[in-house]
């Protein structure tokens, strides 16, 4: 144990390990609420040029190849930290004889290998996240629409409600704002979005 910490502190892997440290100190803030999940954040956008037509830059090729923006930031770094430590730490140990120029320039190739691996650990969450992100504005989108309700509804028990759109209604599940309720037939303002519990909070809302 003695001689891994000294590896990983040592010189030539001081870069991967701080790197390692901070994707550490990071979760632990957000295991203990001090931030977000996207409080970093990078997104991947098209560009659209003269004539209109949408483009992707070369930088922002490469990053989507990487899945960088199909997940958030700090789990693709998370990914990317362990085995770009990982494989710094086997090659210094194996490839150096403690010469701090060559362990420097190990850094890059490691980088890149690590990238590779990040890809690979990353491809399974793409889909996830990209579903979250669709519920997400889905979601954002229905805030401030009228629905009506077909089971009623109170802030206790879960009801359900139809919203217009240009096709199928969509059904949600809803409760109501403290001391409301709802019966089957009424019009309702759907306020805000649960997503830990995945229901919509509604009020009635009076038609005059």
């Amino acid at each position: 144990m003695n001689e891994l910490l000294q590896a990983a502190f040592s010189g030539v892997n001081l870069l991967p390990s701080a790197l390692l440290v901070f994707v550490l100190l990071y979760w632990l803030a957000v295991i203990f609420g001090f931030l977000d999940l996207d409080f970093f954040d990078v997104e991947v956008e098209p560009e659209v040029d003269a004539d209109g037509v949408s483009a992707v830059t070369w930088l922002n090729s490469v990053l989507a190849f990487f899945n960088l923006g199909k997940v958030p930031f700090m789990v693709f770094l998370s990914f990317l930290a362990l085995p770009f430590w990982a494989i710094s730490i086997l090659a210094n140990y194996y490839l150096n004889n403690d010469y701090a120029l060559l362990g420097l320039l190990y850094l890059v190739p490691s980088f890149i290998a690590a990238l590779f691996v990040s890809k690979i650990l990353t491809t399974p969450f793409v889909k996830l996240f990209a579903t979250l992100e669709k519920e997400h504005e889905t979601a954002a989108s229905i805030i401030g629409q009228l629905c009506t309700v077909i089971l009623p509804a109170n802030p206790t028990e879960l009801g359900q409600a139809t919203v217009k759109t240009s096709g199928a209604p969509l059904l949600l599940n809803v409760k109501t704002t403290e001391g409301a309720a709802v019966q089957k037939g009424e019009t309702a303002l759907v306020l805000e979005y649960n997503a830990e519990n995945k229901f919509y909070l509604i009020q009635p809302y009076q038609t005059i």
